[in-house]
C-alpha cells in the first residue's frame, strides 16, 4: 500500500510519514518542529515499503531503523545537527539545535557512498556569484564572530604563542571516527607525523568541547603531554587557534572544515565530507571525489544548500544569514552572562526584565558582591569599581520607560555610557570599527533602515493623530527631560527646553517651528515643561506618532534627543547644540562642542549598523529568546508584545503624582 501523506497542522502542506524508532525525535521540539517544516510528519507506527524511516546519524539507536528498513524495504532519512548548533553541546545544555541535515542516502560523515551533501559539492554548478558572495561574506561573519558548532567559550581567552602545530583530538567513538575508521593507533599516528613533519615546531593538541566538560573522552589524555606536546584542555576559540598554527592535523573533526576557511590546507587522516576536493593533504579521500573547489564553494554547499535553518522567531525555515543573525544573539548572550551578574541599584520593577536579559545562564544577584561576577549598574548610578553601566536601548518598546513599560533592547557599556560626551563609549568604538562596512553588512544596514522608515517605528512608537501642518520650512524641536542624564553631560551652553526653542527661532525667524515636548513630560512624569512654547514655536505638538511626523519635517533642532539620530535614519537635516552620540560623525552640523577624538566622517550606515545592531541587546518577549534587531522591530511595529499588568500601571499613575522625585524609581 503507497504511503500515506497527511496534510500540516493548517491542511495546506502534505506531510509524509517519517517513522521512527529513536525516543528523541518525539521528545525533542525543535527537531520535530523543523522536520514538520522540511515535510516531515515524525510517526511511531511500523511502515509499509514505501516508508521513510527516520535514522540519527550513526547514533545507537541507529540499528533499530536500520534494521526495520532492511526487514520492509522502507527508506531512510538520515538526521544530524547543522555546522552551528549551540552555545553548549547538547550533553551539557540540553540546547536544541539551529538547524537539521536531512540527508536520504547517508550521514554526510560515511564515506561508504556518496551522501546528498557530496552530491551538491560534485554536480552543483556552485558558480552563482551572487551566492559566492553570501558565502564569502558569511565566512568572514562567522569569523569575525569566533563562531564554530558551539559556541560556549570566550573569544578573548589567550591563545598559545604562535608557530605551533595544531592537532585537533575527537570524542572517543565518535561515528565520524567510526566512519573513518579512527583508531587509537590511527590517533596515534596522526600526532606523530605532526612531529616528524615539523620537526622542532610544537604540537598544541585541541580536545573536544564534551571532553572539557567532562561528558566524553577523548583520544588523547595528559599522558601524551611532554616538552613540545601541550593538550590544550582551556575553552580557546578554534579561530584563534588557527591564527596562531602553521599547520594542522585532523581526522574527521568539524574543525577541519573550519580550517579551511581560515585558510589552511589541513592534514586529514579520515574521509570527512569536505576532504578531496583539493582543500585538504589527504591520507585517504574517497577518489571517487575528483572536483576542485574553492573555500567559498565548499561553503556554499555545506553551509548554504544542504542544511534546513531554522527561524524560532518566525517559526519557519530560513536562510543561513537569518540563522547566523539568531545564532550571534544568543553567543553574544551566553559569552557575557556565564559567570552570572551582580546588578547594584536597580529598582524593583527593573528587576524582572533584567532577569529576562541577562539572567539565563545564571540568575542576578541584586545588591550583592561576589567577587567571581561582572557587576553592572543603571545608567550614571554608583556601584563598584569597573561596573558595566546598562541603560534602555534606540528601539525600547510600545510606551514610555516612565510608565513601566519594559524594554525590548537594553545597551550594555564597558567604558563610558552612549550619552555621556565626557568620556569614550563603547559605541564610539563601535561606529569607528564600521567606518568601512563589508558589502553584507551595508546591506542588512540598509534593509534595516528600509524597513524602520516603512513600518514607522521609534523608541516608544507612541500612537496618535497629527494635526494639519503649517506649510513652509519645517523645522521639529523635540523636547527633552530636562533633568534627564543626557542634558546634564552633553547639552553645552543650551541646556533647557526653552533656551533650545529660543535658538532656534533665532536662527530661523522665517521657518515654521514644531515643537513637541516629550512623551514623559506630557504624562507629568519628569520635568522639562516649556510655559511660553506657543509664543514661540509656530505649533505644539504634545501627543501623535513621532515617526509620523519626521516624515512632515525638513529638519530636526535638538541638544541631544534621540529623535535627531530618528532624523538621520529618514534623510533630515539635523542641528545638535549638544553632543548626542549622533554627532561628530560628518553626519550632523553640531553647533555644541563635540569630542574631538570622534573626528571620524562615517556613512550613515555604518552608524545604523553600531548603534543599532552592534551595540545593544535585544530581547524578544513571545519566545524569551534574545533575539536580533529585526525580530524587535517586528514585535514594536506589530505590536506582538504583552503588555503590563495593573499593579504598574497603578504604579506609573502614583509616579506622576511624585513627578519631582523621578529618582526614587529610575
Amino acid at each position: 500500500m503507497p504511503e500515506q501523506h497527511e496534510p500540516d497542522a493548517a491542511g495546506e502542506t502534505p506531510l509524509r510519514r517519517l517513522h521512527v524508532f529513536n525516543g528523541g525525535f518525539l521528545t525533542q521540539k525543535r527537531v520535530k518542529r523543523i522536520l514538520a517544516l522540511a515535510g516531515y510528519r515524525v510517526t511511531l507506527g511500523w511502515p509499509g515499503a514505501e516508508g521513510l524511516i527516520g535514522i540519527w546519524g550513526d547514533s545507537p539507536t541507529a540499528h533499530r531503523g536500520l534494521s526495520v528498513a532492511k526487514r520492509t524495504g522502507a527508506t531512510c532519512l538520515y538526521v544530524e545537527d547543522a555546522f552551528l548548533r549551540s552555545a553548549l553541546p547538547a550533553r551539557v545544555s540540553g540546547e536544541p539545535p539551529l538547524g537539521l541535515c536531512l540527508d536520504t542516502q547517508r550521514p554526510h560523515f560515511d564515506p561508504a557512498g556518496p551522501s546528498d551533501l557530496e552530491d551538491i559539492l560534485a554536480g552543483a554548478p556552485l558558480d552563482d556569484t551572487a551566492l559566492l558572495n553570501r558565502a564569502r561574506d558569511a565566512i568572514t561573519r562567522i569569523r569575525e564572530g569566533h563562531l564554530t558548532k558551539y559556541s560556549g567559550f570566550d573569544p578573548l581567552a589567550p591563545a598559545p604563542a604562535p608557530g605551533y602545530v595544531l592537532v585537533i583530538d575527537q570524542t572517543r567513538d565518535d561515528a565520524s571516527v567510526r566512519a573513518s575508521n579512527g583508531t587509537d593507533a590511527l590517533f596515534r599516528e596522526m600526532l606523530v607525523m605532526a612531529q616528524e613533519e615539523h620537526p622542532g615546531a610544537r604540537i598544541v593538541i585541541k580536545s573536544h568541547p564534551e571532553t572539557l566538560h567532562g561528558q566524553r573522552a577523548g583520544y588523547y589524555s595528559p599522558a601524551d603531554a611532554n616538552d613540545r606536546v601541550t593538550l590544550l584542555t582551556d575553552a580557546v576559540s578554534p579561530w584563534a587557534l588557527f591564527e596562531g598554527a602553521v599547520a594542522v592535523y585532523t581526522l574527521s573533526s568539524q574543525l577541519g572544515f573550519e580550517a579551511i576557511l581560515a585558510g589552511h590546507r589541513p592534514r586529514v587522516f579520515g574521509q570527512p565530507f569536505y576532504a578531496g576536493w583539493s582543500l585538504t593533504v589527504d591520507q585517504a579521500a574517497p577518489p571517487r571525489r575528483q572536483r576542485r573547489l574553492t573555500r567559498a564553494q565548499l561553503f556554499a554547499g555545506a553551509m548554504m544548500l544542504y542544511p534546513r535553518w531554522y527561524d524560532p522567531f518566525r517559526d519557519r525555515l530560513c536562510p543561513l544569514e537569518d540563522a547566523l543573525a539568531t545564532f550571534e544573539t544568543r553567543t553574544r548572550q551566553w559569552r557575557e552572562d556565564n559567570r552570572g551578574w551582580t546588578a547594584h541599584g536597580m529598582r524593583m520593577w527593573k528587576r524582572k526584565p533584567l532577569q529576562s536579559f541577562f539572567g539565563a545562564e545564571k540568575p542576578i544577584a541584586f545588591d550583592r558582591d561576589l567577587p567571581d561576577r561582572p557587576a553592572m549598574v543603571w545608567g550614571q548610578r554608583d556601584g563598584p569599581d569597573g561596573a558595566v553601566r546598562v541603560e534602555d536601548g534606540f528601539l525600547r518598546s510600545r510606551g514610555l520607560g516612565a510608565e513601566l513599560v519594559p524594554p525590548l533592547s537594553l545597551v550594555t557599556d564597558d567604558l563610558g555610557i552612549y550619552y555621556d560626551p565626557t568620556q569614550e563609549s563603547r559605541l564610539e568604538r563601535m561606529v569607528k570599527h564600521r567606518a568601512m562596512l563589508r558589502p553584507d553588512q551595508e546591506d542588512r544596514a540598509r534593509r534595516l533602515v528600509a524597513s524602520l522608515t516603512a513600518r514607522g517605528v521609534s523608541k516608544y512608537n507612541l500612537s496618535g493623530d497629527l494635526p494639519e501642518l503649517p506649510p513652509g520650512r519645517r523645522i521639529l524641536v523635540p523636547g527633552q527631560v530636562e533633568d534627564d542624564m543626557s542634558i546634564v553631560l552633553g547639552a553645552g551652553d543650551i541646556a533647557t527646553n526653552a533656551a533650545l526653542l529660543e535658538a532656534t527661532r533665532a536662527a530661523n525667524p522665517d521657518a515654521v517651528i514644531l515643537y513637541k515636548p516629550h512623551p514623559d513630560v506630557v504624562a507629568g512624569l519628569r520635568v522639562g515643561a516649556v510655559a511660553d512654547a506657543a509664543t514661540i514655536a509656530d505649533m505644539v505638538i504634545e501627543n501623535g506618532d513621532i515617526a509620523r511626523l519626521l516624515d512632515q519635517i525638513d529638519e530636526v533642532w535638538t541638544m541631544t534627543s534621540l529623535t535627531g539620530f530618528e532624523a538621520l535614519i529618514r534623510g533630515k537635516k539635523v542641528v545638535t547644540f549638544g553632543a548626542p552620540f549622533y554627532a561628530g560623525w560628518g553626519l550632523t552640523e553640531d553647533r555644541g562642542r563635540v569630542p574631538a577624538r570622534r573626528g571620524t566622517d562615517v556613512a550613515l550606515l555604518s552608524l545604523v549598523h553600531a548603534a543599532l545592531i552592534d551595540y545593544p541587546r535585544y530581547h524578544d518577549p513571545v519566545t524569551n529568546l534574545p533575539c536580533p534587531v529585526e525580530v524587535a522591530l517586528e514585535r514594536l511595529a506589530t505590536g506582538e508584545i504583552p503588555h503590563p499588568g495593573a499593579a504598574n500601571r497603578l504604579l506609573s499613575k502614583l509616579q506622576g503624582l511624585l513627578a519631582s522625585r523621578a529618582h526614587l524609581w529610575r
